[in-house]
């Protein structure tokens, strides 16, 4: 048993110098160490030792086996260290070469303009207020004065998920919400900028696209107090020189209702291409609240006033910088976004 455990040990240390390799190392714990090795066979032999020799033997082979583990462990960190050497003397790595820059994002387009109307309306006093996408008819619908056999509701088809849940066309309803959350109380002044919902798709039309609707509901608000606001708003947001010009049009949620158009920012209101010679542009509609509108939400129309006000956030980021097609703020390619 003695010479057999030292020829184990001999075989076993000249077999660890000559390794180079990790699997090598595996090959070897598993000839000595497995269950087959020639280490877990000389324990199976003890049973045939006298007793008196089987201290001694189970001794020595306990020696052999830690003596293998600690020695693989060894050979393993050696061969770890000299292939850490070998990669540091191909890639070296001069540590005088600048840093890489870190590549940093922007902010989109649409969020710059919707933080800075937030930011202009605040300014005034308004609150910025917000409600689901996920809207009631009542809500979208009939509580803005369309009820269900109205025709404008054909301008504002959209995705329906009943009959009587639908996704949101405007964020008008969330006036409706925040009259109610309300009333009695007068002032209400609010802004609602959010994503809204209908089925178009072309270059200044999208199925999904963003709106800032305000509203503003007191005694003895008139659509001066309107056009004194949008004026401000207007001239904040494109520049001070901006005039505005109040048309005539149909809304079913205001009455009176308009048509808002600024003077053109790249004629100064003489006349060209992008405002069609005509030296306005069309931005935004707007109109005195509905008596029908106040009443459902329980103000007295004889009493309190208001205005409205919405227009596509879109439509604002376009004009401000210069972007000729709605869809290429949605299709993430870097080199747009890169510009802001």
């Amino acid at each position: 048993m003695l010479e057999k455990i030292k020829e184990i040990r001999e075989a076993m240390e000249r077999e660890l110098r000559e390794a180079v390799s990790s699997d090598q190392l595996r090959e070897l714990k598993v000839k000595y160490l497995g269950k087959k090795g020639s280490i877990s066979e000389l324990s199976k032999g003890m049973g045939k030792l006298l007793p008196e020799e089987r201290p001694k033997a189970g001794q020595l082979v306990n020696e052999l086996r830690q003596a293998l583990e600690d020695n693989l462990a060894a050979k393993q960190q050696e061969l770890a260290d000299k292939a850490m050497e070998l990669k540091m003397a191909q890639e070296k790595v001069d540590v005088t070469l600048p840093g890489r820059p870190v590549k940093l994002g922007s902010r989109h387009p649409l969020t710059l303009v919707t933080d800075e109307l937030k930011e202009i309306f605040l300014g005034m006093g308004y609150t910025v207020e917000e409600g689901p996408q996920v809207e009631l008819d009542y809500y979208n619908f009939e509580r803005m004065n369309l009820p269900a056999d109205h025709p404008a509701r054909d301008m504002q088809d959209s995705f329906y998920f009943d009959a009587k849940r639908l996704l949101r066309t405007h964020t008008s309803p969330v006036q409706a919400r925040t009259m109610d959350k309300l009333c009695p109380q007068a002032p209400i002044k609010m802004i609602s900028p959010g994503a809204v919902y209908r089925r178009d798709d072309d270059a200044t039309h999208s199925p999904m696209f963003h709106q800032v609707e305000g509203l503003v509901v007191d005694e003895g608000i008139s659509l001066a107090d309107l056009k004194g606001t949008l004026l401000n708003f207007v001239r904040q947001m494109f520049g001070e020189e901006r005039e505005i010009r109040l048309r005539p049009s149909f809304f079913p949620f205001t009455e009176p209702s308009v048509e808002v158009d600024i003077s053109c920012m790249l004629c100064g209101g003489k006349g060209c291409r992008t405002c069609k010679d005509t030296g306005w542009i069309e931005i935004l509609g707007a109109g005195m609240v509905h008596p029908n509108v106040l009443k459902m939400s329980g103000y007295d129309p004889e009493r309190y006033t208001g205005f409205a006000f919405g227009c596509g956030i879109e439509r604002i980021a376009m004009l401000k910088y210069g972007i000729d097609d709605l869809r290429v703020m949605f299709e993430n390619d870097v080199r747009f976004l890169q510009k802001f």
